[in-house]
């Protein structure tokens, strides 16, 4: 019998996909649930899994685009056997002798006709043509060594939406800077105890999410998006957090981060990073995000300006923690500071809003007790 691989439904907003790697090639033998192939969308890549144990063949080959519910092979149950059967040797044929050559015109021990040996006698004598000399070979000029390789599905989503981006969007960038004293502390005195307790380490990015969403229930512009002529704001408070990976960048959201604790951010950030490495984040973890925060620091930048995901009107950038100095009650003291970059669309959100809003951030990273982080007894 055989079953029909179908190109399955990957989300609303996703119609087509391409064939990124096929893993089982044609006359391959399968057991149910092997990997057989994996799709490239706009978003994401997605493995399909065979549906039964048999022998795999295909109706597409690499780099093809389908459509959703397209059929594009077949695994055949009945066919598991004749395939793991030995193949019977074909004899060769024995060789065909070649006929023999046909002799020259004349030569020693060849017999020529009388009529042969007139006409050769009538024609004038013609000069040994001479031997050509061998031509060095022509060296092409170097144009340098390059590769190429398609782009895949989401680089080409990337590059397509982050020129919308810049093209649709009034997009600016305001600038502060952090003390990240206090919390490099608190790290250092409760990591330990929050390792042990909640089996993940306490990172940075749970503070930064719960200063995003105090700073948005403050300026809910900046959790709005544009639909026609309308400002749509979101009641709730899901934060996308910036991943990067080898086929580039995933935004996997934070959903209902208001409502969680420090222990479970930390645990669904972890949970998303392992899942973009193994490639297994699916379109439902991207899909609604309010607000983005990105981590341009893990990989050494200092500034940038972080480009807005649309449709969203808001994202902050972190950037490296570096020791400084700094005026502190008129004092030069050296204290870890980090820059923090928020870009946001001015179609929606005024200047003095956006500067508020960073500026908020920056208080409560610089005294994060107001996120109510400890219990009347001091306990994470």
């Amino acid at each position: 019998m055989k079953y029909e691989i179908k190109i399955p439904q990957m989300g609303e907003s996703v119609s087509e996909a391409s064939i990124g790697s096929i893993l089982k090639q044609t006359g391959t033998s399968v057991q149910e649930n092997d990997e057989l192939i994996e799709l490239e969308t706009e978003k994401v890549n997605q493995v399909l899994y065979a549906p039964q144990t048999g022998v795999i063949s295909w109706k597409v080959k690499e780099g093809d685009t389908v459509k959703i519910g397209d059929t594009i092979g077949f695994v055949d149950s009945e066919g598991q056997a004749a395939a793991e059967k030995p193949k019977a040797k074909t004899e060769e044929p024995p060789p065909q002798k070649k006929p023999p050559a046909s002799a020259p015109p004349s030569g020693l021990g060849q017999r020529v006709m009388a009529e042969q040996f007139v006409q050769e006698l009538k024609q004038p004598p013609q000069a040994a043509p001479l031997p050509a000399a061998a031509e060095p070979p022509q060296k092409v000029p170097p144009k340098g060594e390059v590769t190429r390789k398609k782009m895949s599905k989401i680089r080409q989503t990337i590059a397509t939406r982050l020129v919308e981006s810049l093209h649709t969007a009034a997009m600016l960038t305001t600038f502060n800077e952090v003390d990240m004293s206090v919390i490099m502390g608190l790290r250092e005195r409760y990591q330990k105890q929050f390792t042990e307790k909640h089996g993940v380490k306490l990172g940075f990015m749970s503070f930064f999410v719960k200063a995003v969403v105090d700073g948005l229930k403050k300026f809910p512009h900046l959790n709005s998006y544009i639909e026609g002529d309308e400002i749509v704001t979101r009641l709730g408070f899901d934060i996308g957090i910036a991943v990067g990976t080898e086929r580039g960048l995933v935004v996997p959201v934070v959903r209902k981060s208001d409502q969680l604790s420090f222990p479970q951010i930390e645990k669904s950030i972890s949970a998303f990073a392992q899942k973009a490495r193994a490639n297994k984040i699916t379109i439902a973890d991207l899909e609604g995000g309010g607000f983005t925060i990105t981590n341009g620091g893990v990989y050494g930048s200092l500034l940038s300006t972080p480009i807005l995901n649309p449709p969203q009107v808001g994202i902050l950038g972190m950037h490296k923690i570096m020791k400084r100095p700094v005026v502190i009650d008129d004092e030069i003291v050296i204290r870890p500071m980090m820059y923090l970059a928020l870009s946001y669309d001015h179609r929606i959100v005024d200047g003095q809003e956006a500067v508020s809003f960073l500026v908020h951030v920056k208080e409560v990273l610089e005294d994060p007790s107001r996120l109510m982080f400890l219990d009347a007894d001091g306990n994470i």
